[in-house]
């Protein structure tokens, strides 16, 4: 069964709901490495403002046979999380999901499929939006269009302003699946070597709530309230156990660009990086 476009963007929205409590969001906090009180105890517990990847997750999805994907070949492309409301740390949020749009980059270079999540609490407060882009490096070729994808945000040709650097440990994938991506090819070194990699890749999302950390500590004091979007998209996979940097660069008052790599191969991971802050 191949690749249906039509058929994902006729899909109903995906409803998911999860009962948030305070272990989900300190687990959520290990699982990208924190080791500050607020992030990881539960008196004065603060989620980290990139906690809305997992919130009301609807797991991978592209392991659904009716899909019709080669998941092992799939990567995560971009990723945009804008808050509209203070986080809770418990209580009920409600997740709607959804295709579009979708992009043909061709046989050989796959597709481009684009999911937006809204995140409400159970009385209605719409707390965040998510967006991601999903590579699906072996679905190209369905007779779609590569035009109209959203265009990069620049990244300033110049040193950056600030750096941050934060090492993952060996074990960082395997925490972070607990929040609820179970995709094996973060933990079955037989999946990763199945889909062209030495061993088990660290999560896109673990690499960006990563960076998350390393921008909210360089731009707003390590106060998450503070951050209100950050936008990404992910370039080169990252081991667990490698060190990233993240390199930031102010764009005027309450913006700034970002991008990171990771220090011992010195090759990028994360690219076109923006992100709004109070």
């Amino acid at each position: 069964m191949a690749l249906d476009p039509d058929f994902l963007l006729a899909s109903a929205p995906t409803e998911t709901r999860q009962q948030l409590t305070p272990e989900a969001v300190i687990l959520y906090a290990l699982g990208v490495g924190a080791s500050e009180l607020p992030f990881v105890y539960e008196d004065g517990l603060k989620a980290l403002p990139t906690i809305p990847v997992v919130l009301a997750y609807p797991g991978f999805v592209w392991q659904r046979p009716e899909y019709g994907v080669d998941w092992r070949r799939v990567l995560h492309g971009e990723t945009s999380v804008e808050l509209h409301a203070p986080l809770p740390v418990s209580g009920e949020v409600i997740g709607r999901s959804k295709f579009g749009p979708i992009f043909d980059k061709g046989a050989d270079k796959g597709a481009i499929v684009y999911t937006t999540r809204t995140i409400h609490t159970a009385d209605g407060v719409h707390v965040a939006t998510v967006r991601n882009a999903s590579f699906l490096r072996g679905d190209g070729g369905f007779g779609g269009t590569a035009e109209g994808q959203p265009r990069p945000h620049a990244i300033p040709d110049r040193p950056a302003d600030l750096e941050h650097s934060i090492a993952t440990a060996d074990n960082q994938a395997l925490i972070y699946r607990l929040s609820g991506d179970f995709n094996p090819l973060h933990a079955d070194p037989a999946v990763a070597e199945a889909a062209g990699f030495p061993r088990p890749i660290l999560h896109g999302l673990a690499t960006f709530g990563v960076a998350g950390r390393a921008v909210i500590a360089a731009l707003c004091g390590n106060e998450p309230e503070r951050l209100k979007r950050i936008d990404v998209r992910f370039s080169s996979p990252v081991f667990p156990g490698e060190t990233i940097r993240t390199e930031i660069w102010h764009e005027g008052e309450g913006r700034a660009a970002f991008r990171a790599r990771v220090v011992e191969r010195d090759v990028i991971v994360l690219n076109n990086g923006y992100v709004e802050f109070a």
